[in-house]
């Protein structure tokens, strides 16, 4: 096995979780349906009005995915590494105005996997846990490990860009084709 095939723990442990999410939170999300929203779970109406807000949200997880995930090929990677892997601090494109826009992405996957499916329980209260423990994981895992492997570099980028930036200027370099 050359050097590009390896993942880090740290990535195959994050593949694992949202391995574990994702399907998880659908699964429990149907079990609790049927003991405690059986109409909506079965109602025709419920998951047609599920499935445009579901379908968009799962557009934009795509196009934020897609367009920083171009950003970091291009600016991220130095060397031979696997592709999920990074070895040099990205602050062009959407990251020189949030450090987390991948992150932003998919925080929205949870809720338009849910929408989806069209489980109540995963809608209300699975994918808003599933958000709350990537923001957690961002904030303790992620950015920990950027401090370690960019140090001095990262923080002086921490103090200058937010963990994600919302405004309207951002969301556009984000959402555009060149990001």
């Amino acid at each position: 096995m050359n050097s590009r095939s390896r993942l880090s723990a740290s990535v195959l442990v994050r593949i694992a979780l949202w391995i574990l999410m994702l399907p998880g939170g659908a699964v429990l999300g149907l079990w609790l349906d049927l003991r405690h929203f059986r109409e909506a779970l079965f109602s025709p109406l419920f998951h047609l009005a599920c499935l445009p807000p579901g379908l968009a949200l799962l557009w934009l997880v795509m196009r934020i995915s897609r367009n920083t995930g171009r950003t970091l090929a291009r600016y991220g990677r130095e060397g031979d590494l696997p592709r999920l892997e990074t070895n040099r601090l990205v602050t062009q494109g959407p990251y020189g105005c949030m450090r987390h826009p991948m992150h932003l992405g998919l925080l929205l996957f949870p809720l338009a996997w849910a929408l989806l499916i069209g489980s109540p329980s995963f809608i209300l209260w699975l994918a808003p846990l599933e958000i709350l423990f990537m923001l957690l994981m961002i904030r303790q895992v992620e950015e920990a490990e950027a401090i370690r492997k960019f140090g001095a570099d990262y923080l002086s980028y921490r103090r200058r860009v937010p963990m994600f930036n919302l405004s309207p200027s951002c969301l556009k370099t984000l959402l555009s084709p060149s990001a």
